[in-house]
């Protein structure tokens, strides 16, 4: 067996395990078991302060991973950088963006849950680096340290600003994003979307305008296929 089908036997495993965590919690929540249990309101936000473009998946101002597909297909992810399920997709959902490099478009967008302390942090400084280009970098930075800030109770915004540090960010100007209240109101806009929407748990993925739940990373890709030929 070569390495890279070692690599993607254990995406795959990795993958079914998510969604059999997902299928198993309330509401395929990874939240604190000791925290209350949360409704499907993590922010302030309502749906009824989401306009009908930001309702739709695809927003107008996308979040996006990479450069855009040409196929017509989009796939979208709502998700809390602390939550554990989506850190441990978050190796498969790589191998998918480089699969479907330049057919399909990734998008994320932000849905931090209550229960997680450091979840709105982590979206705040996301969304700062985006301002200045840098996405992916923090998206991919947050994920791969998840481990060593995720689950505590205090701030972690201090180790967010290192990363950004780390990353070469003009922090001057990350630091005035992070505490701009228009930084807040578009991580709450993707928030108010999810809710009307009917995201309650992370992850959650779309595919174009339409919310799917795959049983597996192969009928994950076989939804990808089938919305290529139909695009």
């Amino acid at each position: 067996m070569t390495r890279n089908v070692k690599v993607s036997a254990g995406l795959v495993a990795v993958f079914a395990l998510v969604i059999a965590v997902i299928a198993v919690t309330t509401g395929g929540r990874d939240d604190d078991p000791a925290a209350p249990t949360p409704t499907a309101t993590p922010s302030s936000s309502s749906p009824d302060t989401a306009s009908k473009e930001e309702t739709r998946v695809v927003a107008s101002d996308p979040r996006r991973l990479g450069r855009p597909g040409t196929g017509g297909v989009t796939f979208t992810e709502f998700l809390d950088f602390e939550c554990e399920a989506c850190a441990a997709a978050f190796p498969a959902i790589e191998q998918l963006r480089n699969e479907y490099d330049g057919r399909v478009t990734f998008n994320v967008r932000y849905f931090p849950l209550p229960s997680h302390a450091n979840a709105r942090n982590a979206a705040l400084a996301v969304e700062a680096a985006t301002q200045q280009g840098k996405l992916e970098a923090m998206y991919k930075r947050m994920y791969e340290t998840q481990s060593s800030w995720g689950e505590q109770r205090t701030s972690k915004a201090a180790v967010f600003r290192g990363f950004a540090e780390d990353l070469g960010l003009d922090m001057q100007a990350f630091d005035a994003a992070v505490a701009d209240p228009k930084t807040a109101a578009r991580v709450e806009r993707d928030v108010a979307a999810g809710q009307a929407l009917g995201v309650e748990s992370t992850p959650t993925f779309f595919i174009d305008e339409t919310r799917i739940e795959p049983q597996s990373f192969d009928d994950l890709r076989r939804q990808l296929d089938d919305a290529l030929r139909g695009a």
